[in-house]
């Protein structure tokens, strides 16, 4: 017998399992995270409209800002389309024809070189002034 010596507790924790838990768990991601495209996206297709409107008011989007807007339909007896030379412009005579002619539904035709922004904030603009009925006008 050696003596009085008391036996002292180690108050530490082992860490080395947990370092080659967290190791494991860590290559697992790196083979898993290529694996996985969070690039593709699902877009939904579109289809025609089962009753598409008879009159309406056009607004055609170019890519160097020039812009028409009318009103194309039966009633419109060929208008001519007016032009405008800025956002302003173009959101003043919106306002107007949709003054005069509230029921209106709006399409807008985007260029494919227009910005989307530009197609955005008229969509914003035109549900300001209380237009409910805002489409998009596609090629079929």
């Amino acid at each position: 017998m050696r003596g009085n010596r008391t036996r002292k507790f180690k108050a530490e924790i082992n860490v080395v399992p947990y370092i080659d838990v967290m190791l494991v768990l860590l290559i697992i991601f790196m083979v898993a995270a290529p694996i996985t495209n969070p690039g593709v996206i699902n877009l939904p297709s579109a289809e025609k409209s089962s009753l598409p409107p008879t009159e309406y008011i056009q607004i055609s989007l170019k890519p160097d800002s020039a812009s028409t807007i009318g009103i194309n339909g039966q009633k419109s007896g060929g208008a001519q389309p007016e032009s405008a030379s800025s956002r302003s412009d173009l959101m003043k005579k919106l306002r107007d024809i949709h003054e005069a002619n509230p029921e209106l539904p709006v399409m807008i035709s985007g260029d494919k070189e227009s910005r989307y922004d530009d197609v955005i904030q008229i969509i914003s603009e035109a549900k300001k002034f209380g237009i409910t009925r805002v489409g998009l006008a596609t090629k079929s």
